[in-house]
């Protein structure tokens, strides 16, 4: 079993490597595993409403989960408020798990909670739906959907 230690040593080694503005990334199955074994830690889904509304959303216990938006719908403008809703849900010194559709908000979500004093702000790797295949659909590639971990449809 992999303990919170291991799970937080592996984001850190990834910050690392790829030189993160952040404490660090993990795969959709760390950031779980994660959650499982630290109670404190809270996965923050910064996708829009619709996208929630639409497209579905993780299955973790409502401690540990906040829904903060990085942008807006419709139009996409950057939440102006992220920080002050951040802050108001999810206290500093937790593991916060940022997730977007295919991790792309959710770096910039990481290295903006690292600025506002987040001590280990992470991001979920390959997002909830992952990246694009062929045909040019998602969850079949990568991403938390595909990987078989629990989320609910519209």
């Amino acid at each position: 079993m992999t303990t919170r230690d291991d799970l937080l040593q592996a984001a850190r080694q990834r910050q690392q490597q790829s030189q993160l503005p952040y404490f660090g990334a993990l795969s959709p199955q760390e950031a779980f595993a994660l959650l499982q074994n630290d109670p404190s830690a809270v996965l923050v889904d910064v996708r829009t409403q619709a996208e929630l509304d639409w497209v579905g959303g993780v299955d973790v216990p409502d401690a540990q989960f906040a829904h903060v938006q990085w942008a807006t719908y419709p139009g996409g403008a950057q939440n102006a408020r992220f920080l002050e809703e951040l802050k108001a849900r999810v206290p500093a010194d937790v593991p916060v798990l940022f997730l977007c559709r295919s991790a792309a908000r959710s770096k910039h979500a990481a290295r903006v909670a690292t600025e506002a004093g987040y001590h280990f702000a992470m991001d979920v790797l390959e997002g909830f739906e992952g990246n694009r295949d062929e045909q040019h659909h998602r969850k079949t590639v990568e991403g938390w959907c595909m990987r078989g971990l629990p989320w609910h449809g519209a």
